[in-house]
């Protein structure tokens, strides 16, 4: 009798760890505390949160007009860049965010043009131009995005986790295809 309870138990414990370790609340890898997550000098712009807090709930629109939420990725890391055809910063980092989305698959990079004026076509000659097609063409066609991540200046870049958690945030340019911001983002995404 004392044998099934305990094996009852024992199968009741792995259930509930099973249960919590599913939805993000326990992590039984090597955690951000004892991992050194600190963004090397190149992307010394991108600041951990002290605190992680949900990622608000927004949704971007592609050049067809289909709309993707950012709740879409969940289950990756995402590293959203938010940018402006007049920004000369967003413009000059947008071929680098392309290399990295290249060089780095398993990470979810999305640049999304906040300018109200731009056009989808437009966008998508522009990134063209400046050898940034990778990242694709997405707009912020009502300013939701930008209001929601208290966008104030360009570019802003939001690094967001797996559990749809900003992690980290970037208000100006990064080096995002230097050699130590590819393998930083390479062992973010392989642990």
């Amino acid at each position: 009798m004392t044998r099934k309870i305990v094996i009852s138990l024992a199968v009741l414990c792995a259930l509930g760890f099973g249960v919590l370790y599913a939805n993000g609340l326990l992590d039984v890898h090597e955690s951000r505390k004892t991992r050194d997550l600190t963004p090397p000098a190149p992307i010394k712009a991108l600041v951990l949160e002290k605190e992680l807090k949900q990622a608000p709930a927004v949704s971007f629109a592609d050049i067809q007009g289909g709309r993707h939420a950012l709740a879409d990725f969940k289950g990756r890391y995402v590293l959203l860049n938010l940018w402006a055809t007049w920004c000369a910063p967003c413009v000059a980092e947008l071929p680098a965010l392309a290399t990295l989305k290249l060089r780095v698959p398993a990470l979810k990079v999305l640049a999304v043009d906040v300018y109200l004026k731009d056009k989808p076509a437009d966008i998508d000659a522009f990134l063209k131009s400046h050898k940034a097609s990778a990242l694709g063409t997405l707009t912020d066609a009502d300013r939701s995005v930008s209001r929601s991540f208290g966008a104030s200046s360009l570019p802003v870049t939001v690094l967001v986790d797996p559990q749809g958690r900003i992690m980290a945030r970037a208000e100006g340019p990064a080096e995002w295809a230097a050699p130590e911001a590819i393998d930083y983002f390479k062992m973010l995404v392989n642990h």
